[in-house]
């Protein structure tokens, strides 16, 4: 197959990740691919980033060092067909992208769209955000929730679920009690519905319960703010030293009021550290409490603080036992088993197939 992703400006994110994922596990199986997108993406459209100038270095991303066909186009408008290489089949990634994927000829390729998550937020344009699900394109998406949106809000019922995954190669802990020191870990982002503030707050909150309750915290920007002492932050950290970062946490937190999917919680569980999450993404899906974690409401500040204190107390064998299931959790997730599907997915539309069995 010959095949175009057509991505928004590329970082460090966990959607340019799993597309970057795809791409390099599809070239590795023969597959000509290519990924397109604007050197110089407009603020509004991408998480409220500014242009970057003309000429300016591109900041690091998940494309970088893999060999991968990289087709960068010098511009800050959408990428017309002309920039994009005939293929069998062309994905958007994005809202955005969508909309400039539907304008797309039939030389492009099948056109996709792979939805990592909702994008209905307050500071996208909502109107055309949405607008992008009703599109003509075949759906794939990372979660059953997803699918249950496309389904419900959108009456699309032709829509392929494939699960993100845990690289195990990069992921993983030998089996281990607790820390000598209570740690919860948690990642900084600037993102509103990843509701940093509130997960800082629940911190802090057990620290002024128990002083011996530290935070570990890592994220790819730095705050503009000082963090209480009682949080140590690792800006921006190498990518094969995220599994010792997760792996010194009894505890990992998220406080999300949204989530496409959430893959730092699947990497937490892959690495032996149980995880207290809201009830978005999947952790819904996957966490069971008293098992191998705890899910809560959304904004449920205060079951965030018990659920959480609940796992920092208890003695070694039952936090090992949680800490095993965990890992059992994702054990058997692996990415080429969901790029067999993503792969499944693509070929089926090609020669004409119903979505893959649910």
């Amino acid at each position: 197959m010959k095949v175009s992703f057509i991505s928004p400006a590329p970082n460090l994110s966990g959607g340019v990740r799993v597309v970057a994922i795809y791409a390099r596990i599809l070239q590795d199986r023969g597959h000509d691919v290519s990924i397109v997108f604007p050197s110089r993406p407009q603020a509004r459209g991408l998480l409220g980033r500014w242009r970057r100038p003309k000429n300016a270095a591109r900041e690091p991303s998940h494309f970088d060092g893999k060999g991968l066909r990289l087709i960068e186009v010098d511009s800050d408008q959408p990428i017309r067909a002309a920039s994009v290489p005939d293929g069998d089949a062309v994905i958007a990634t994005w809202w955005e992208t969508a909309e400039w994927v539907h304008a797309y000829p039939k030389r492009c390729g099948k056109k996709m769209y792979l939805i990592q998550h909702h994008e209905v937020h307050s500071i996208l344009p909502r109107d055309r955000s949405s607008a992008t699900y009703r599109l003509p394109l075949h759906k794939i998406v990372v979660a059953r929730w997803l699918a249950d949106v496309m389904r419900t809000e959108y009456g699309d019922d032709e829509v392929d679920v494939v699960p993100n995954s845990v690289d195990h190669s990069q992921f993983f802990a030998a089996e281990r009690g607790k820390r000598p020191q209570p740690t919860v870990g948690l990642l900084y982002s600037t993102i509103d519905w990843k509701r940093f503030p509130l997960a800082l707050e629940t911190v802090v909150e057990l620290n002024r319960r128990n002083p011996a309750v530290r935070g570990l915290c890592f994220g790819i920007e730095q705050p503009p703010f000082p963090l209480p002492p009682c949080i140590t932050f690792k800006f921006d950290p190498p990518q094969h030293t995220l599994r010792d970062l997760y792996a010194a946490c009894d505890v990992w937190l998220t406080a999300s009021s949204s989530e496409g999917f959430n893959l730092p919680a699947m990497e937490a569980m892959a690495c032996r550290t149980p995880v207290v999450a809201t009830r978005t993404g999947w952790p819904a899906e996957a966490i069971v409490a008293g098992f191998n974690g705890a899910c809560v409401d959304v904004d449920d500040g205060a079951a965030l603080v018990r659920e959480t204190e609940r796992i920092l107390a208890l003695p070694d064998a039952p936090w090992r036992r949680l800490s095993a299931n965990a890992f059992e959790t994702v054990r058997e997730s692996s990415w080429e088993r969901s790029a067999d599907l993503f792969e499944r997915s693509l070929l089926a539309q090609l020669e004409g197939a119903a979505a893959l069995p649910a």
